[in-house]
């Protein structure tokens, strides 16, 4: 178990930091109480709809496209089916884990992960994206105590129902990609070793798991292993996009994917072979954004020219300036979206 969490210091000031919540002391996002003296809300039954962001049945954030493109919501076509976790959402101090009745924090998760990180995967496969009573963004901090442990360990309870009832429910046999973001990464890790690293049945339906914005061991998992090129099957492709030439602690060691190559070589790639980036603001596309190399489990990049990809700034820590946390599935928004569809075929052609 450990290993999901000793990054969980240096993740949370990275999503403090994407939250904007730019302080250096950490108390000011401490919950008030301790975890066991609080009545956490009740358990999500994933039979009811409201308890789904994004379901392929009905119109949700996950179908939009980038305004102005011509870009096709492919959902009720698709061979393959998307599980999405989506990353925090949540920096509440009343309780240890967001409620699934909280309308902020879903129109938060709706129009910011979904819409812009989720949709990448609507012309690949029919999306999945369960809301869970995700953990505090102080939970990252808790490095003291076994409160932020217990509330990233229910988040997760929540996730692995979740999935079930999908398998259980949904899937009916179609393949599979699991897709995620920082803390939704965190809970897609686990979710991998609970129910593909040891099932070699729901192993042959995964397609690939997209673990973005955390860092992902070479060695995670016993037979499930990092992709090497763009049509494998079966495997998984990590990156933390940083600014090129520079260190960012939190990231370092893990699998960095070139979404420019697909490879985790350290060959630099162009920008020319960037397809397209997609802006905060939702409402283009940028040609050859950025170019892209992998560096000791980073994903260096020369800063985007253009606005609408923000970095991480927190004054007096310059060496943590880097880190484009936010913007990793903007920067390669095309080249994921069209890396999702070729590796669904190439599962079809197995």
């Amino acid at each position: 178990m450990s290993l999901f969490f000793v990054f969980r210091s240096k993740l949370g000031l990275s999503l403090v930091l994407a939250a904007g919540v730019l302080s250096s002391c950490t108390q000011v996002i401490k919950p008030s109480r301790d975890f066991s003296s609080y009545k956490p809300s009740d358990s999500p039954d994933y039979a009811e709809l409201n308890n789904w962001a994004a379901l392929p049945t009905r119109r949700d954030s996950a179908d939009a496209v980038p305004h102005g493109t011509a870009l096709p919501d492919q959902q009720r076509t698709a061979a393959a089916d998307v599980f999405f976790v989506h990353p925090t959402t949540f920096y509440g101090r009343g309780n240890w884990n967001a409620s699934l009745r909280d309308e902020n924090v879903n129109r938060f998760t709706d129009r910011s992960t979904l819409r812009k990180q989720a949709s990448v995967f609507n012309a690949a496969g029919r999306i999945y994206a369960p809301r869970y009573r995700q953990a505090t963004l102080f939970s990252f901090f808790d490095v003291k105590g076994e409160d932020g442990k217990q509330a990233l360990n229910l988040a997760y309870s929540d996730i692995k129902a979740a999935f079930q009832y999908y398998l259980d429910h949904y899937n009916q046999g179609r393949p599979i990609i699991i897709a995620s973001h920082s803390q939704g990464t965190v809970h897609a890790t686990r979710l991998l070793h609970d129910f593909f690293d040891s099932n070699p049945a729901l192993r042959k339906q995964l397609v690939a798991a997209y673990l973005i914005g955390f860092n992902v061991k070479g060695d995670e998992y016993q037979t499930i292993k990092p992709c090497l090129d763009s049509t494998q099957t079966g495997c998984y492709v990590s990156w933390n996009s940083v600014e090129w030439g520079k260190d960012y602690p939190p990231f370092e060691g893990g699998i960095a994917t070139n979404p420019l190559t697909w490879r985790i070589d350290t060959v630099a790639a162009p920008a020319k072979l960037n397809l397209g980036g997609v802006p905060q603001s939702f409402d283009r596309i940028d040609l050859h954004l950025v170019d892209a190399k992998v560096h000791n489990g980073l994903l260096w990049i020369h800063p985007p020219a253009l606005t609408g990809y923000p970095r991480f700034l927190l004054p007096g820590q310059p060496q943590l300036r880097a880190s484009f946390h936010i913007a990793d599935y903007g920067l390669f928004y095309l080249n994921l979206r069209r890396n999702a569809v070729i590796r669904v075929e190439a599962w079809q052609q197995q």
